[in-house]
């Protein structure tokens, strides 16, 4: 595995860690990145630290489906992941057109009048926050979706589809790739095998990082680690409210065009799209249980196979390729934490739960934001971890298109 940490120096360099870094950020998957790029692009702090136990690629990074929206529903989450939308729009520009981000519309069925009823309220309250959202109607989602079985077979008939248009997809490795290689040319460290063991501390502020490759003084710490920050918060004494669970996902063999959108369905937790490449990426419902192996159920497989092939018949042809899971990291009110700890000088980004990828670019402004001037970006202020003492939750477990 050591080799794992040691990439050509064409992609990054692998510079030996210093004694101080003005801010460290810990964990470098997409988030991490994320942030890095953003204090060195929109804050010119470029003496920062990128911590990763493993190497950069590996983990949630790439284990995800790689879908983009921002068709939530409460008022706080609503303008955090529109600013998001917006931010992919400007990164082929920014990072390179190779990161594939494609607004090819995004489709999330309703099967029942109930559950017509909640996507409609959705689709108003997204128009009036400006997000782009329309209600698509039984009889006209074969434009859309041609592969769709529209008929009174399945056991959950389509009743009609909320439509973002400008939701997609994106190539989540090169998304990695290209963040780390922007970090790495404004001069940010990207410290691989470096595991965080601990903290530095004077009083109540948290004045470094103790890893496996000594320590790290830091005018800043900032945990951008998902599924793991509650285990690190608590090396610093702290409790974070987050729980982890493993999402899994597949993908089956290559195929020519078919499916022109990314398609959601709640009810039967299974989302699914087509990379550029043919396969068919397919999404499942978490596993029930908290863990952090990035393994499943094989019933949770069985049950998101049986789905797919419900809702899409064609599907029966396809034939799996491979299957992998992430780890999501799950707030009580499934949102996420941003934002100060009860220790001076250490910060939390954790808590997005299947919302980790398409948050990628806002999460790592406002994270980014956040560390420069130690104070919330009002985007993110609702997002603090006292919500959870003060009760001004943000449930947007109603909202959320797959379960949370």
């Amino acid at each position: 595995m050591e080799h794992a940490f040691r990439n050509p120096p064409v992609l990054w360099r692998h510079p030996e860690p210093r004694a101080q870094y003005d801010i460290v950020v810990v964990g470098g998957g997409l988030h991490g990145l994320s942030t890095a790029y953003h204090l060195a692009r929109e804050h010119g702090l470029t003496n920062v630290a990128v911590v990763e136990r493993g190497w950069l690629g590996n983990g949630n990074a790439v284990r995800n489906t790689t879908i983009i929206r921002s068709n939530y529903l409460r008022e706080e989450s609503m303008p955090l992941y529109e600013f998001c939308v917006r931010r992919w729009e400007r990164w082929p520009e920014e990072l390179g057109p190779e990161i594939l981000f494609d607004q090819r519309s995004l489709l999330t069925l309703a099967h029942s009048q109930a559950e017509a009823a909640a996507a409609q309220r959705v689709v108003y309250a997204n128009r009036m926050a400006g997000i782009d959202a329309d209600w698509v109607t039984r009889e006209d989602l074969p434009r859309l979706c041609p592969i769709l079985d529209i008929s009174d077979a399945p056991r959950y008939p389509v009743y009609g589809a909320a439509l973002q248009p400008r939701g997609g997809i994106a190539r989540h490795d090169a998304v990695v790739f290209h963040l780390a290689r922007a970090c790495d040319a404004a001069g940010v460290h990207l410290l691989q095998g470096c595991e965080v063991t601990g903290f530095v501390r004077s009083g109540n502020r948290i004045t470094g990082v103790r890893t496996t490759r000594g320590d790290i003084g830091a005018g800043r710490v900032g945990l951008v680690s998902a599924g793991r920050t509650p285990l690190l918060a608590r090396l610093a004494g702290i409790e974070v409210p987050v729980q982890s669970y493993p999402l899994q996902a597949l993908v089956s063999d290559i195929h020519e065009p078919f499916l022109p959108c990314v398609a959601l369905s709640g009810r039967l937790h299974m989302y699914v799209s087509q990379a550029h490449k043919g396969e068919l990426v397919m999404g499942a419902a978490r596993d029930p249980y908290r863990s952090y192996a990035q393994r499943g159920s094989s019933h949770i497989l069985e049950q998101q196979l049986q789905a797919a092939m419900e809702l899409y018949p064609i599907m029966a042809r396809a034939h799996l390729l491979r299957v992998w899971a992430g780890t999501v990291d799950v707030s009580p009110d499934a949102a996420p934490i941003i934002g100060a700890t009860p220790r001076d000088g250490l910060f939390l980004n954790c808590g997005w739960g299947t919302g980790g990828f398409k948050a990628t670019p806002g999460s790592g402004v406002v994270f980014a934001h956040t560390l420069a001037t130690g104070t919330p970006h009002p985007l993110s202020a609702a997002f603090g971890l006292e919500r959870f003492t003060t009760g001004a939750l943000v449930d947007e477990h109603g909202a959320a298109g797959v379960a949370h």
